[in-house]
């Protein structure tokens, strides 16, 4: 793939195409990809999260590490450990491919340091957070007041 074909990759990722298109070329520029194996783990629960990875071909099967969270299949497009990007966290889930797959690895250093030099698009993720916060805040106040009327799940 051509680095104008991973720009293009890169916008389908819903968190990474608002950062708009130069930042995406820098993303595009610095991420590595790697072949991984049907059968092959990309990382474990509980390791350090030091980058994020977007499927590109493939699938990897995300188990969690609390069985009741539910497990997952990510397919092309999918941002794996996107929090990563931001902080150093711990992986939540084990992630196995399914089939043989490619993943772009995109490093925290990289990422900040292009947060740096695209202002805009540090904004543009700024307020993606922000708006999320506030839904994770509406939702947890939905929970709390049917929880208060003894309405909640049981």
């Amino acid at each position: 793939m051509t680095i104008e074909d991973d720009i293009v990759f890169l916008q389908r990722v819903a968190v990474l195409r608002r950062l708009g298109a130069p930042a995406l070329r820098i993303i595009a520029i610095g991420a590595e990809s790697y072949s991984v194996e049907a059968g092959q783990l990309l990382f474990a629960a509980g390791e350090v999260a030091d980058c994020a990875y977007v499927v590109q071909r493939g699938s990897i099967h995300l188990r969690p590490e609390r069985p009741a969270d539910g497990e997952l299949i990510a397919e092309p497009g999918s941002l794996l450990g996107e929090s990563a990007l931001l902080s150093q966290t711990l992986r939540r889930a084990t992630a196995t491919a399914r089939e043989d797959s490619i993943v772009l690895r995109i490093s925290r250093p990289m990422f900040l340091k292009m947060l740096e030099n695209y202002p805009e698009a540090a904004l543009r993720l700024r307020t993606l957070i922000g708006s999320r916060a506030e839904e994770w805040a509406r939702e947890t106040e939905n929970v709390r007041a049917a929880l208060t009327r003894g309405t909640g799940p049981r």
